[in-house]
């Protein structure tokens, strides 16, 4: 019936999200609104698209009145600049203008994802890459996070280089490598790429279910209370900024099973705070002090997965077997523990990003050992920067209403950020 169709077309119009990218009503950072919808990990996937691009969150808004949401985002390049690259506007408008489940870039069709986790240490990426290299498996793509003695690793091969007679080998030869000399636990999942549409969503889940926790060091300040009234749980984050930081947070939450309805985001001088009205997926807020530590706790950890002392090491060189291996064994024999990795190859052309301490992490990498790893993978071919983020700080429950982490009422909290975001004018 025409009338039926028409009906459909209404609901097509209201479920698309209209996004608004402007540019004057900031003079520091470009305006992203989306307004859509309420669906559920829309947020997810409005960060998502913003941390894929390398974009820094310097303010945000985040509110959802019934079955309706908008998300404002105040963002810059990396280095600090408007946007004004039109192919990178058109993207966003594009990939937030649509509801599509997320998938990996075409490029990752047909691949094989080896998840690996286990216990870390010194040259476990260097082994690892050296049992794939000895297999004959072409390394296409791979993203690897250490943290707090456990590793976590995602490794593309070829499916050609990933038959189940091969991933079985690969199994026997990396389960004892990825367990260490403890019991603790560890080993190879073999799965299609196309099941892993995110690889830091997939690592942040990796981590999560491997426990990467230890209470006794220090850790960004992260405060869950109750707004009982109101039937929220109010999460605050204060730490350094640094990039895809509202990812990592946002990732976390969404994949504990919390909606977040209302939200605010502030940097100021290199310092993050930000701040979340959550509520479980029934509708729900946290009821048990048990449940508030574990958020704060598996916050601070995802928080922390990112953030280290030392150095970044970026390759840029012609791809050939066994390039990986050779490298990290580099890294190895001069005394350095990599604890983040990001590779991908592109035509013949390997991009590889790692970043390095000394042989404990966080100690100091000694120039003599960057001078050692120029010499061997070539000095025009490796770039390197010293990467040292602020220490964290906790917030001591005394300062608690001086620093401003206090409940407020919801209308002046909607009316003074969007004040502050440049959607309404003061009275």
């Amino acid at each position: 019936m025409e009338w039926l169709d028409e009906y459909e077309k209404l609901v097509i119009r209201m479920d698309t999200p209209k996004v608004v990218i402007d540019n004057a009503v900031c003079p520091t950072a470009t305006l992203v609104q989306v307004d859509s919808a309420r669906k559920r990990g829309v947020l997810l996937e409005a960060v998502q698209v913003l941390a894929d691009l390398d974009l820094s969150v310097k303010k945000a808004y985040i509110s959802s009145d019934g079955r309706w949401f908008m998300d404002v985002f105040h963002v810059t390049d990396r280095l600090g600049r408007k946007l004004t690259d039109d192919s990178v506007i058109s993207y966003i408008q594009q990939s937030l203008g649509t509801w599509t489940e997320p998938s990996q870039p075409a490029a990752f069709e047909g691949l094989t994802v080896l998840e690996l986790t286990g216990a870390d240490r010194t040259g476990l990426i260097s082994e690892v890459f050296a049992v794939l290299a000895d297999m004959g498996c072409s390394v296409v793509d791979a993203r690897a996070w250490s943290h707090r003695g456990r590793l976590a690793c995602l490794v593309y091969l070829r499916n050609e280089d990933a038959d189940a007679i091969r991933v079985a080998c690969i199994k026997t030869r990396l389960a004892p490598l990825l367990r260490g000399d403890s019991d603790a636990s560890g080993g190879v999942v073999a799965v299609p790429a196309c099941s892993v549409p995110h690889a830091d969503r997939r690592l942040h889940q990796l981590m999560y279910a491997d426990r990467d926790q230890d209470l006794a060091l220090p850790t960004p300040s992260v405060s869950v209370e109750s707004w009982a009234e109101r039937g929220y749980s109010v999460v605050t984050v204060l730490c350094p900024d640094r990039p895809k930081l509202l990812y990592d947070v946002v990732c976390t939450l969404t994949d504990m099973d919390y909606l977040v309805f209302h939200g605010t985001i502030d940097t100021n001088c290199g310092q993050a705070r930000q701040e979340f009205y959550i509520r479980h997926a029934d509708g729900s807020p946290i009821c048990s002090e048990a449940e508030m530590q574990r958020v704060s706790q598996c916050l601070q950890d995802a928080i922390e997965r990112r953030s280290f002392e030392g150095v970044r090491m970026e390759l840029r060189t012609p791809d050939r077997p066994g390039l990986l291996s050779d490298v990290t064994r580099t890294f190895r024999e001069n005394g350095l523990l990599v604890v983040q990795a990001e590779v991908s190859t592109k035509a013949d052309m390997a991009s590889n990003v790692f970043y390095v301490t000394g042989t404990t992490a966080g100690q100091e990498v000694h120039q003599s050992a960057i001078e050692a790893v120029k010499e061997r993978v070539g000095i025009d071919s490796l770039v390197v920067e010293e990467h040292r983020p602020q220490l964290y700080q906790k917030i001591q429950p005394d300062d608690r209403n001086g620093g401003g982490i206090g409940l407020i009422h919801l209308g002046n909290f909607v009316k003074r950020n969007l004040y502050h975001l440049g959607l309404i004018k003061s009275w």
